[in-house]
């Protein structure tokens, strides 16, 4: 080929629809460097529906005095938001932002009021630690999904929610009961809720949510109440105070927390949940028929296992059971007699068929608790043991050895040891 003959243009000639799915799956950063490929492909990155500005986007040297609070930084980042906001075409259904490690507080405002005149759909914002939102924020009415990290949440008095929300999520945001409580009510369409909120609210928050198909919780369990959810398929609980004040548990299971959760199929509890030393009933007020699948963290060196049997029996159609062992590798903790096969004389689960035991040290306790859970699984096909991975090999086979002098109630019950 003649060297002066040019050669053809092919990236003229990629439909925009693949050009567009290249984009989105670039970083941001790298999807603004096309523009220099073409004169065609100078505006692709402008009509990107979803923009991601993460720690890709800001990783060159010369952004990094964020970490510092530097007014470069923020400087940097206010002409990098100019720039997307005067050039940028066409609808935006997702934006991400990042920079909840830096120092300073960048301003977000004139962002978010263009996201809303784009009728941004979903918007993730992880902030630096007490970031207030601004005005704008509050009206972003199209929104389906919200994820927020770390800021501080001050509406102003006219703000009625976010009708059109599907999922939220609320990481470290300061926020109070009240507010919470009506975000929550007023998602009327609302079909997944994650809480991960360290700081104590102030009052208890009813959570009404009609459609709410899965919750996750992390914080407080004394300030909150599942007041109406009758879909509810998917519970995850777990107790945490910065102040490690503990969980009243015996009050937590006699209530009715759990009554309006009838459609109620897989449920994680957390140890700090189900642990506590308060005296726990033999019979607990309620069975949850619908729940298939029980994932639990369960403190063996601890004499509150009580407990967490109480709950198993709470479920008589459990099909799958997960438990992760907590330990302080206490040696020589003596056999517990709850844990003896004849504490149950009338306890049989007829439905489980699959147990799994995870950072298993295989102590005299977690023995027990294996012979004691193969007793009583009449329909098991399969128990997987994980061993913490601080056990030597020589343990492991004497594990192996122990476990295959247990009856199973099942015939079919296979033990497997899962090594990593």
């Amino acid at each position: 080929m003649d060297p002066k003959q040019s050669c053809p243009d092919v990236l003229s000639k990629v439909p925009n629809n693949v050009i567009d799915e290249i984009l989105m799956r670039l970083p941001f950063r790298d999807a603004v460097c096309t523009s220099i490929l073409s004169k065609e492909w100078r505006k692709h990155w402008c009509r990107l529906p979803q923009l991601t500005l993460d720690s890709d986007f800001w990783k060159p040297k010369k952004d990094i005095q964020y970490l510092t609070g530097d007014k470069r930084a923020t400087s940097n980042f206010t002409t990098a938001i100019h720039n997307i906001i005067t050039r940028h075409s066409g609808p935006v259904t997702k934006f991400t932002l990042c920079i909840q490690y830096w120092k300073s507080y960048p301003p977000i405002d004139n962002l978010l009021y263009f996201l809303s005149r784009n009728r941004i759909q979903h918007l993730v914002l992880r902030l630096p630690r007490q970031f207030k939102l601004p005005p704008s924020f509050f009206t972003c009415l199209n929104l389906r999904h919200l994820f927020l990290q770390n800021c501080l949440l001050l509406p102003p008095p006219d703000f009625k929610g976010f009708d059109r929300l599907i999922s939220l999520e609320l990481h470290e945001v300061t926020i109070s009961s009240k507010l919470l409580e009506s975000l929550i009510s007023n998602c009327l369409l609302l079909e997944q809720l994650v809480l991960k909120i360290s700081d104590t609210l102030s009052d208890i928050i009813e959570i009404n949510a009609p459609m709410l198909r899965s919750c996750d919780f992390t914080g407080d369990m004394a300030t909150i109440c599942l007041k109406c959810v009758p879909r509810l398929a998917k519970l995850s609980l777990r107790h945490y105070r910065k102040d490690w004040k503990e969980f009243d548990v015996a009050n937590f299971l006699t209530s009715n927390f759990f009554e309006s959760c009838s459609d109620l199929e897989h449920l994680h509890l957390d140890y700090r949940v189900i642990a506590k030393g308060q005296e726990i009933p033999k019979k607990l007020p309620f069975d949850l028929l619908c729940v298939k699948h029980l994932c639990m963290c369960i403190y063996l060196d601890r004499d509150e296992i009580l407990c967490p049997l109480s709950l198993i029996k709470c479920f008589p159609f459990l099909q799958y059971l997960e438990i992760q062992m907590e330990h302080n590798f206490k040696k020589n903790m003596p056999a517990l007699e709850c844990l003896e096969v004849e504490a149950f004389p009338d306890v049989i689960f007829k439905h489980l068929r699959e147990i799994k035991l995870i950072e298993a040290n295989v102590s005299i306790r977690e023995m027990q608790l294996i012979k004691l859970l193969l007793a009583m699984s009449s329909a098991l096909v399969r128990m997987v043991i994980s061993p913490h991975r601080f056990l030597g090999k020589s343990t492991i086979v004497k594990t192996l050895a122990k476990l295959a002098e247990f009856e199973c109630a099942s015939p079919k019950a296979e033990i497997f040891l899962k090594l990593v």
